[in-house]
């Protein structure tokens, strides 16, 4: 199980989505005004307000927020304004993190965000240090009910998509970053319903985390997440099923 977006099925199966949705729908508010204030607020013409528009559909987002953090993005409602800041760094073992954030407050979030790294064993790194071993990518999530795997392929490669992760407990399929939509569109035309659609971080090369270190990282990883400042937080690391299943017992 690696660490790119892998990183929410780890959150789906310990439940802390439904947990914490009020800080969820903060989250996404945050990513909707920014997305608004950079490329307007037509969908139809930012990519990155549809995106993170497709995040708040499958959270179930109710439309007055949304709305409400689009008005705010182009100036028709007051709002704070955000700057966007990415942190790299090292988890324990030397797994590397991406860290995005929106932060009314940089020097106050840089100093939490170091403070998370350390108590937890792990450290900021330089700009550029871990960043050359991922790349962006486009992520549609697909029920597994939704139909066999060898739909899934044919249609995905129909659809334009570069390759379909199957390993898992739903269908990840990926494409380039500027064909997210054009795959999705065409996707849902022959009758699949996404239940995501986001661009990621995806890593070129993993790192094996195994026994008791696997705790250890995803304590540091959801006290990262957990952060009000943080939008997403991305991984290069590879944890077994059965550690993964350890850890959740735990």
């Amino acid at each position: 199980m690696s660490g790119h977006s892998k990183w929410s099925t780890i959150k789906r199966k310990k439940g802390a989505a439904d947990a914490k949705r009020g800080a969820v729908f903060s989250r996404l508010a945050k990513e909707i005004t920014v997305a608004a204030r950079v490329g307007g607020g037509d969908p139809g013409g930012n990519p990155r307000l549809r995106s993170v528009l497709l995040a708040a559909r499958a959270e179930n987002m109710p439309k007055d927020n949304v709305d409400r953090a689009i008005k705010k993005g182009t100036g028709e409602l007051p709002g704070v304004t955000y700057d966007e800041i990415r942190y790299e760094g090292y988890a324990p073992g030397g797994v590397a993190i991406i860290i995005d954030i929106l932060t009314d407050n940089k020097n106050r979030t840089v100093a939490e965000i170091r403070h998370l790294l350390s108590r937890n064993g792990g450290s900021i790194a330089a700009t550029g240090a871990v960043l050359w071993n991922f790349e962006q990518k486009g992520i549609i999530s697909i029920a597994k009910d939704a139909c066999s795997e060898d739909e899934i392929f044919e249609k995905a490669i129909e659809a334009g998509a570069e390759d379909v992760d199957t390993a898992g407990d739903i269908y990840e399929i990926s494409t380039v970053p500027n064909e997210l939509h054009v795959v999705l569109e065409a996707l849902e035309g022959a009758g699949l319903k996404a239940n995501n659609a986001e661009l990621t971080m995806w890593p070129k090369t993993t790192v094996k985390v195994e026994g008791k270190s696997v705790g250890s990282l995803l304590r540091l990883m959801e006290a990262i997440e957990d952060h009000e400042d943080v939008q997403h937080v991305y991984a290069n690391f590879d944890i077994s099923e059965k550690d993964m299943a350890a850890a959740m017992e735990a």
